[in-house]
């Protein structure tokens, strides 16, 4: 698991995770946050399916990207930001839940440019039945000195 530079990074990722509306329309929550690692869970909800019921992709990928996003975010510095600046999505089966869990882990930590993986499972209510519907590679930045971009 990659190291934190800041001793408070996650401190600095829940209140960074408050400020993203998508987040909220989304429903996505924090479950756990570690150093290079973080867990979030997401329920179903028809308002975000596609044509079929499935969970759809975009919502998928955008849970994904911010999973690999905070994932990098607890490895950089206090004073900067994170932007993802690339990711590749495979969809791997029909997103049908009820529940998932979206996990984001540093393959590759740096000083400017990180590389995370994210993993999304569905599973039953209880945690039970748990099955790999999609995964991302996402490669992000480190990004300090912007009035724009901030932690």
């Amino acid at each position: 698991m990659a190291a934190a530079t800041d001793p408070d990074f996650e401190r600095r990722c829940r209140e960074s995770f408050a400020r993203q509306p998508m987040m909220a329309t989304l429903g996505v929550a924090i479950d756990s946050v570690q150093p290079g690692r973080v867990v979030f869970t997401m329920a179903h909800r028809s308002e975000l399916t596609q044509q079929h019921g499935f969970l759809h992709a975009g919502a998928v990928g955008t849970a994904l990207d911010s999973a690999c996003g905070y994932a990098g975010f607890t490895t950089m510095p206090a004073d900067s930001g994170v932007l993802t600046i690339e990711y590749k999505v495979n969809l791997l089966a029909p997103a049908r839940g009820p529940r998932f869990t979206i996990e984001g882990e540093v393959v590759k930590p740096g000083r400017t440019i990180v590389v995370a993986e994210g993993r999304a499972y569905q599973h039953d209510e209880d945690g039970g039945n748990r099955k790999l519907v999609a995964t991302m590679t996402a490669t992000l930045m480190a990004v300090s000195g912007r009035d724009d971009v901030k932690g």
